[in-house]
């Protein structure tokens, strides 16, 4: 039996059709106010829960081989750091002591590539870097480097363990849809007069499943892995967003000030609106950040291998179209 908790998530549900695919039982921990349509025709067990609750995680935990832990807060926009602990940091602490009390096999913890500090420009991003907190600037990498540095402890303490840090999640299924997601469709709305200068390292969601289940299987206890793709610029991005979907590529670039100045903006709007902002101070930094993320040691110990960027931003294209999303159209 394998456990996934945030299994209606983007990562979480292609997962779960992934290991349901490969013929393994999976019980899904799903929030109770999550919508069950990411998993619809998948032949899982429904454990409506919140991993806040020890006794449900407990529960869900009971008789798995392997449990990946993905439920988390991602948030690119500050002001939640007390959700942002209590979920990510703490509902881990709770998945490392429900795994410890069930015996499992192996316990697969999603962490991100926000999580490790970043070096300067020049400098090749891999699993040398530390986690440390202190040293993070922004809310969510920071909670997600807390919660590492749970499982990393519990790891040498003796519980099986292993970490994967995906950069940029990117393909189909993202029924979220995700903050990429809504990049994609507020291209293809038109909703974009300018772009921004910076980019960004973009995994495929499924390859990212593949590296989790590899984890899983092959990885070694207590080591973390990156699994990043490919880097591309906010431009050549929309230039291959523009050919796939008929929206026309803004030919106005926003410079840095003004963005800087727009995006509080646009989050204080979200806020009143109930909106996402496509660009928040935080997103903003991390597109200008150093991106030269390695999966070098992936690659090598968990045979893991993402396919072109340019193939995943074609197929969550097709994803969104066929799922019926408003405004969006293949050409």
């Amino acid at each position: 039996m394998d456990v996934v908790t945030g299994a209606t998530g983007h990562i979480g549900n292609c997962l779960v059709r992934e290991l349901v695919a490969r013929g393994r039982k999976v019980r899904c921990l799903v929030l109770p106010s999550d919508s069950l349509r990411p998993l619809e025709g998948l032949a899982v067990e429904v454990v409506r829960g919140d991993v806040r609750d020890r006794e449900v995680v407990d529960r869900a935990c009971r008789g798995a081989e392997f449990v990946y832990h993905l439920a988390s807060v991602i948030a690119l926009s500050r002001g939640r750091p007390g959700l942002l602990d209590e979920v990510n940091v703490g509902g881990t602490r709770n998945v490392v002591e429900a795994c410890r009390q069930a015996g499992v096999r192996r316990l697969v913890y999603t962490s991100s590539v926000h999580a490790l500090v970043e070096p300067p420009r020049g400098t090749v991003i891999d699993e040398s870097l530390p986690f440390d907190p202190e040293r993070i600037p922004f809310e969510y990498g920071r909670s997600k480097a807390r919660a590492t540095l749970e499982v990393l402890a519990a790891a040498r303490a003796g519980l099986d363990a292993v970490v994967v840090c995906p950069t940029g999640v990117i393909g189909p299924y993202d029924f979220g849809p995700s903050e990429m997601g809504q990049f994609f469709l507020a291209f293809a709305r038109r909703q974009m007069p300018a772009y921004v200068d910076g980019g960004y390292d973009f995994v495929d969601v499924r390859d990212v499943a593949a590296g989790h289940i590899a984890a899983a299987e092959r990885g070694r206890p207590g080591e973390v892995y990156l699994l990043s793709g490919e880097q591309i610029t906010v431009r050549e991005l929309m230039v291959l967003l523009g050919a796939l979907t008929g929206a026309p590529v803004p030919r106005l670039r926003a410079p840095a000030w003004l963005a800087d100045a727009v995006a509080p903006l646009a989050v204080l709007y979200g806020r009143l609106t109930r909106s996402r902002a496509i660009f928040t101070p935080d997103s903003l930094s991390y597109l200008r950040s150093n991106s030269a993320t390695s999966s070098a040691k992936a690659r090598r110990e968990l045979g893991f291998s993402p396919r072109p960027v340019r193939e995943s931003v074609a197929e969550a294209v097709e994803w969104f179209q066929a799922a019926g999303f408003a405004g969006l159209r293949r050409c």
